[in-house]
């Protein structure tokens, strides 16, 4: 099966964010399918601020990246965007790091006036990485996610429905996907 990369772009290491994606990783690897978990807020902030492409952190990063087959992308919605981290991330990767993968995008916030981030502001950047396919995101409201006591979370039974068909969309076209050569 495929080599998945789960790439948490939140700053926080108790978000929902990060704890959604765990999560969606396991309906992942029960389908087969092998999951790498990437939450960019362990990667030393000196080599994502100070652009320092040959740290260690950001060189195993980029081949995380290029040994993937695919790539989903979760991100916190702040002031209608992507979180900072995540940006910073996605700038040190090479321009085509995306060529040739499929690409889940799944936002996270605390009101639905964000729906949209995926769309306006994740969606062009993944596009311009070269993704081959780009399936269609979730933006999850962050009151149908409870974190319970043990660390696992429970999402809203509608949320978890949406949720299961677009990771199972995903992981489906993960086989369809052409691989292309990378762009120059």
């Amino acid at each position: 099966m495929a080599t998945v990369l789960s790439v948490s772009g939140s700053p926080s290491a108790s978000s929902r964010t990060g704890r959604l994606l765990r999560h969606l990783d396991q309906r992942l690897t029960a389908r087969g399918h092998e999951v790498i978990p990437l939450d960019v807020r362990t990667v030393p902030p000196e080599a994502l601020l100070g652009a320092d492409f040959r740290h260690p952190a950001i060189v195993e990063a980029t081949e995380l990246f290029a040994r993937a087959d695919g790539v989903v992308v979760g991100t916190p919605v702040y002031k209608a965007s992507y979180s900072g981290v995540l940006k910073a991330l996605l700038d040190l990767l090479p321009q085509y790091a995306l060529t040739g993968k499929t690409v889940l995008p799944l936002a996270t916030g605390g009101s639905t006036a964000h729906v949209l981030a995926i769309d306006y502001a994740l969606r062009p950047v993944l596009n311009s990485m070269g993704a081959a396919h780009i399936v269609q995101g979730w933006f999850t409201l962050d009151k149908d996610i409870t974190v319970r006591e043990d660390g696992s979370v429970a999402v809203a039974p509608a949320t978890e429905r949406a949720l299961g068909q677009v990771v199972d969309q995903f992981a489906a076209a993960l086989g369809r996907t052409p691989v292309l050569a990378a762009a120059g």
